[in-house]
């Protein structure tokens, strides 16, 4: 059976026994650095391996497994809870991250927990809830991290244990973890221990599988360099899956390299997917911050994706338990203020402006601004912490809702909207599309969304949704927000209806002065093709290189309808004998009337002299036809006789017919072609 892989990080303060609940689980002891040893406090943070298996039923009954509420209240919670219906036998393999509880070193935990499937919370029966409890418990709550296992370590000190279980249930209301399970545990007696392995199993067997969107990232956590194999990066894989041999590349700088081989908890692997904590040895790099190097804040990822930002507008979520919170974290966050982003492993100094308002209370949420000092890696809906800048107190959480924003247009309105949009629903890809297209106007397909947390078959799927709906239009490889194509058609109708208006003698709207009258309006000449040949579907057509209504008929304008009346007379009143084409036209707007007649096809010319209306040499060539079927053959005068004309007119009117395919020379005379 394959087994499902999730990661699992400790939280708690300091000194609460997270890392001496690790070892009692795993046999690992995760404090790996000798000053960790020497002190006896974790420091930075550290890893085991845990593999259980998925077993029938629930929670067991032995009573060391407390719930929320009373039996009923608890039996009823679990039947809202989805079971994975195969949860039976299932290995789960989880990566632990041991995250350290002192004050001090805050900026390590957020490192460790910014990828992960579960919560160990620790609580010491001893001490209780503590300052550093309440800030992991905040951070985790702004990561998005809604599912934990509670361990209440140090069970044998305690002097009432149904006291100490009530004032942590208390503590835990109105949090994601109120209803998490709670174990009484002592890694002196080994009391709770398999107690707590069958409460993470049942927490785990609720639990969707980490996403695969195709996306891998690696935020690296641990760089070293081993002898004869070169640098090692470890992390939590999250988004897609990696493979010996693939290329990657180090994000921030850019570097480029390779993967040459793959470890899951020291063993070689050809391949490791989401929720594996994963070990690449990278060639070529060094240990470094060098433009050569890589270091904990770094991420591992594909060349595919565009590269870092340095402004990126997100939403601000400040927790209501702030007030009870230490010194100093539930001060205002003003806005332009100084602080350091946690994003990942990372954490990098950042300006925060925020939208609408001066300041952000505790318990407000709001849009803001980070401007980073040197550009970073993110996604849209990635959540990170926002700290102050002496690393003392954990002020709020965010989500991402533009990795490539523009600090000039942070304020405006068009960005405030899709701003809010986003916001309402961080988790929805069509609300992501829609506020794109909304701000936009036009995307292209192929990139769209390209740096976020969904994957290409999602944001397809809400494209051909939008398009059902009527909300967008698919135009080639764009997709346009459909109020935005109105306005687009609207504005090309209204230019080729001024066009009528101001030249009626036009066929129509010159396609090259269409496109320049709209320049500006879209970022491809692939919407313009679109624009045309939704016209052309819906009352319009193309004529030549221009567009015309469909029920557009060319008219002479009004200051040339009189000269154009004149030419129409001269060359009526005497059809086969008109008068030359100097005589018929003398001046600028008999030539301008006489050359609207000729590019509407109501008059012909017959050479540089010779013009008739188009009726005139229709029954001219009728009567040339009739002749030549009734005689066979016929000299030019003799054809000039029947006609009724003069030489002027008959030879190029013969030549146009000969030229046409009517009539044919041979020598002196001309027969009807057959």
């Amino acid at each position: 059976m394959t087994a499902k892989h999730f990661i699992l990080a400790t939280a708690g303060h300091v000194d609460h026994g997270k890392s001496a609940l690790v070892k009692a689980l795993t046999g690992i002891d995760p404090d790996r650095l000798p000053e960790e040893q020497a002190r006896g406090i974790t420091i930075d943070l550290g890893f085991a391996y845990l593999e259980l298996e998925g077993r029938a039923g629930s929670l067991p009954a032995s009573g060391e497994v407390s719930q929320p509420g009373a039996g009923d209240h608890a039996q009823a919670h679990a039947a809202e809870m989805p079971r994975d219906p195969g949860a039976a036998g299932v290995p789960y393999h989880l990566g632990i991250v041991d995250v350290p509880g002192h004050e001090d070193f805050v900026k390590n935990m957020v490192a460790g927990v910014g990828s992960i499937d579960l919560a160990l919370f620790v609580v010491a029966a001893d001490d209780g809830w503590m300052p550093q409890t309440e800030e992991h418990l905040q951070i985790l709550t702004y990561l998005g991290v809604t599912r934990a296992v509670v361990a209440l370590t140090k069970i044998d000190l305690a002097e009432n244990e149904e006291g100490v279980q009530t004032q942590l249930r208390e503590n835990l209301a109105d949090s994601p973890f109120a209803q998490a399970p709670v174990v009484p545990t002592s890694v002196i007696s080994g009391r709770g221990m398999e107690e707590l392995k069958a409460a993470l199993v049942e927490v785990l067997s609720h639990a969707p599988p980490p996403r695969d969107v195709g996306k891998p990232r690696l935020p690296v956590d641990r760089v070293f360099t081993l002898r004869g194999i070169g640098t090692v990066v470890t992390g939590t894989l999250t988004g897609g899956s990696l493979h010996r041999g693939q290329a990657v590349v180090i994000q921030s700088s850019g570097k480029t390299t390779r993967i040459r081989s793959l470890q899951n908890h020291n063993r070689d692997v050809e391949a490791s997917s989401p929720g594996m904590r994963t070990a690449l040895n990278l060639p070529d790099v060094e240990d470094s911050a060098s433009m050569a190097g890589v270091q904990r804040g770094d991420v591992i990822t594909l060349p595919e994706w565009s590269g870092p930002g340095q402004t990126m507008d997100v939403v601000l979520e400040r927790s209501a338990r702030l007030s009870g919170s230490k010194a100093g974290a539930a001060r205002p966050l003003k806005d332009g203020s100084l602080a350091r982003i946690h994003l990942g492993s990372t954490n990098v100094p950042a300006r925060i402006f925020l939208s609408g308002t001066s300041q952000l209370s505790a318990g407000e949420r709001g849009l803001g601004e980070l401007r980073f000092e040197f550009p970073i890696f993110a996604f849209a809906g990635d959540r990170f912490i926002l700290r102050d800048w002496s690393e003392q107190a954990t002020l709020a959480g965010g989500v991402i809702l533009d990795p490539d924003a523009c600090r000039k247009k942070f304020r405006s309105e068009a960005q405030r909207r899709f701003l809010e949009q986003r916001a309402q629903s961080p988790n929805d890809v069509a609300a992501f599309v829609q506020s794109q297209l909304a701000r936009d106007g036009a995307l292209a397909r192929p990139g769209l969304l390209v740096k976020s947390r969904f994957s290409a078959a999602e944001v397809s799927e809400a494209v051909s949704g939008l398009v059902a709906e009527g909300k967008a239009v698919a135009c080639g490889g764009w997709i346009v927000e459909a109020a935005w194509w109105q306005g687009l058609r609207q504005t090309a109708m209204d230019a080729i209806e001024a066009e009528h208006r101001a030249h009626p003698e036009h066929s129509g709207l010159p396609l090259n002065e269409l496109r320049a009258t709209m320049e500006g309006r879209w970022p491809s000449a692939e919407v313009f093709d679109g624009l045309i040949a939704d016209l052309c579907r819906n009352g319009f057509s193309q004529a030549g290189v221009a567009i015309r209504r469909t029920t557009h008929q060319p008219s002479l304008p009004p200051h040339l309808r009189a000269a154009g009346a004149k030419v129409r007379a001269a060359l009526s009143a005497q059809p086969l004998e008109p008068p030359s084409r100097k005589e018929l036209a003398p001046d600028s707007l008999a030539q301008q009337a006489l050359r609207f007649l000729l590019q509407t096809g109501e008059a012909m010319d017959l050479g540089e002299e010779v013009v008739l209306l188009s009726d005139s040499f229709a029954r001219a060539t009728e009567a040339v036809k009739k002749f030549l079927r009734e005689h066979g053959q016929a000299t030019a005068g003799e054809l000039r006789q029947a006609l009724g004309t003069n030489r002027r007119i008959v030879i190029p009117l013969l030549e146009r017919l000969d030229k046409d395919g009517v009539t044919r020379r041979e020598g002196d005379k001309r027969s009807l072609r057959k």
